[in-house]
């Protein structure tokens, strides 16, 4: 099942369950009437039946009696009395033993409907929170992508070229990407046709379909979470470039592993940038974690060894490596990062499990000309986009995916440790679409 299939009952889902829910009614009460009227029905022949064996049996007795009359010779009524009784206590039937297996079985099955009834509301719980999260988080994008979408449609009565020209440059504006919107466009140009969509409501809810699947098509949602080993030092490497917020994002994610249960130690190698280092140092004394530092101005690379080096011999669950954002240019940011990950390969050769790209997500389309940079240098794994809550450019996410193939693995939705949720497909395309169509 795809993506789009997912989250179809969410966005679009409202009428056709209204329509599904009139016919299954109807359906219903014809069954209902139809039972009632077969009821009857059988109530009237039982009731004849009855009768008809009632006179028959009428009949019978009179006719014995009489028999019994002229032949037999006269007995006492008493005596009548308590043959009548005894026949009576021998005609009726015994109590039926109780099961006491079944019984119990019936009463276990009971106990395991009421836990299951309990259990899920609390999944149901979840899931609504987790819903709740995104839609908050992404309410500044989704309204602005809706208020541009509302306004485009109010200006044009027809489908022809200039309303899919126009159709472009808006999904250029909302950060959907130069190639995702080209894309979305040449195929929505097909399927308006084959479907033969006229209306504004119609296009609307095919627009999002193929940005859904766009979105789907072009990554595997397993790859969308994060890699943990387990009985391994799981190296979590952090690039990006310096304010996208990748201590912060450090500091959220030793939070939440602490609370699992799982050693951490964070590695404070972005020595180059003044107050960097005191900064994972507050996060260290937040959630009780153990930070490794060097010296002032410290090779990065020598601070990733001696971090790395303390966390296998601590049999660390996880090692979360911040890194530098900006040194004297571009191209020597790329070496040292290069340089500190073949250090870590010094150390466990199949580190770090992940290398992750933290971007500013009110950046818009800077974010994916950085995703794109830092990938040539440094093999990137996945990324992480923060402060999707503060802006209206959370469309960047489908032209990452899009044109990068790359997996979103962390979404920041607000300011809390716990707003820092793992990347959810569905639950990002409802917040992102919903109340649009």
């Amino acid at each position: 099942m795809g993506l789009f299939d997912k989250i179809k009952k969410t966005l679009f889902g409202n009428n056709e369950e209204k329509a599904e829910q009139a016919t299954s009614k109807l359906e219903e009460e014809k069954a209902e009437v139809t039972e009632e009227t077969s009821e009857v029905e059988s109530e009237e022949n039982k009731a004849a039946e009855v009768e008809t064996n009632a006179d028959a049996s009428e009949a019978e007795n009179e006719s014995s009696a009489s028999e019994e009359v002229k032949n037999e010779p006269e007995v006492s009524s008493s005596k009548e009395e308590q043959t009548d009784s005894e026949e009576v206590a021998e005609s009726k039937p015994e109590a039926e033993p109780v099961d006491t297996a079944v019984s119990q079985e019936v009463e276990d099955s009971s106990s395991e409907e009421e836990k299951g009834e309990e259990i899920e509301p609390e999944a149901e719980s979840s899931e609504s929170k987790k819903q709740e999260l995104y839609d908050n988080g992404l309410k500044k994008t989704n309204q602005g992508f809706g208020a541009r979408l509302n306004a485009f449609f109010a200006q044009f009565r027809s489908v022809d070229e200039d309303f899919f020209d126009e159709l472009e440059d808006l999904l250029i504006e909302s950060d959907v990407g130069f190639e995702t919107s080209e894309e979305l466009i040449d195929q929505l140009k097909d399927e308006a046709k084959l479907q033969n969509a006229k209306s504004h409501d119609e296009l609307k809810k095919l627009i999002v379909q193929k940005l859904v699947e766009i979105y789907d098509q072009n990554g595997d949602a397993a790859a969308e979470k994060l890699t943990y080993n387990e009985g391994k030092t799981n190296v979590y490497l952090f690039v990006g470039v310096n304010g996208a917020g990748k201590t912060t994002t450090i500091g959220k994610l030793a939070q939440r592993f602490k609370q699992e249960g799982k050693k951490v130690v964070l590695v404070a190698a972005d020595t180059f940038r003044a107050g960097a280092v005191e900064q994972l140092k507050e996060w260290g004394k937040r959630t009780e974690t153990e930070v490794v530092t060097g010296p002032v101005q410290a090779d990065p690379a020598s601070v990733v060894y001696d971090g790395v080096k303390h966390g296998l011999e601590e049999d660390a669950d996880y090692v979360l490596v911040d890194t530098a954002g900006r040194l004297q240019n571009k191209q020597n940011l790329m070496k040292e990062l290069e340089k500190i990950e073949r250090t870590i390969k010094k150390l466990v050769p199949d580190q770090p499990c992940e290398t992750l790209l933290v971007l500013d997500g009110s950046t818009g389309q800077n974010a994916l000309l950085q995703a794109k940079d830092f990938d040539k240098t440094t093999k990137l794994t996945g990324l992480v986009l923060t402060k999707l809550d503060g802006s209206s450019k959370g469309g960047v996410i489908l032209a990452i995916r899009n044109e990068m193939k790359l997996p979103v693995k962390l979404v920041g939705l607000g300011e809390k440790a716990e707003d820092l949720a793992d990347f959810d497909a569905a639950s990002y395309a409802v917040g992102l679409f919903h109340g649009i169509v």
